[in-house]
């Protein structure tokens, strides 16, 4: 089991991963772009279902914002489709079946729940700049309101560096 080496102002570890949109998603294609990258236990569940269509929802409110976002958990892209069309989810879900990337981010890990340790993954969230590098990391995340916290935070990660560039 990985620890997370995910560090604020420290490159993002690249990855590649399937989506359900049938594309292969690579951190490296993304460069230019606000990255928003969200973990996740399992599809279909409620607190993972209220993120999604909050991030879902918000996602107009990301792209004024010129960031992408991507959802990933270690369901298969045939279920993340289904999630997708059950819900009508306006984001994209990234695949991580072999756990490779979330442990790479620190999201696959011991968590404890009512009390009990368990192996798993660790819901948490990263922005990830236009530079490849970790702007913010939720290293532990309540899934209802999430989404308006990272939009609110990315909005002032972008005052913070338009204010600093003087534009």
């Amino acid at each position: 089991m990985a620890t997370s080496k995910i560090e604020v102002g420290r490159r993002a570890p690249q990855f590649t991963l399937p989506a359900a949109s049938g594309t292969r998603v690579a951190l490296r294609d993304l460069a230019g772009s606000w990255v928003v990258l969200y973990f996740y236990p399992k599809d279909d569940t409620p607190g993972c279902t209220k993120e999604a269509c909050e991030f879902s929802s918000a996602l107009k409110a990301f792209e004024t914002l010129d960031a992408v976002v991507y959802g990933c958990s270690p369901d298969s892209v045939e279920r993340h489709r289904r999630f997708i069309e059950k819900y009508d989810l306006k984001i994209d879900l990234l695949s991580d079946e072999k756990k490779t990337v979330m442990e790479k981010y620190g999201a696959w890990g011991e968590k404890v729940l009512y009390g009990r340790k368990s192996i798993g993954v660790i819901r948490s969230t990263l922005i990830i700049d236009p530079q490849g590098k970790v702007a913010h990391h939720w290293k532990k995340v309540r899934a209802a309101g999430h989404a308006e916290k990272v939009r609110e935070r990315l909005e002032a990660l972008q005052s913070g560096e338009r204010g600093a560039s003087g534009a």
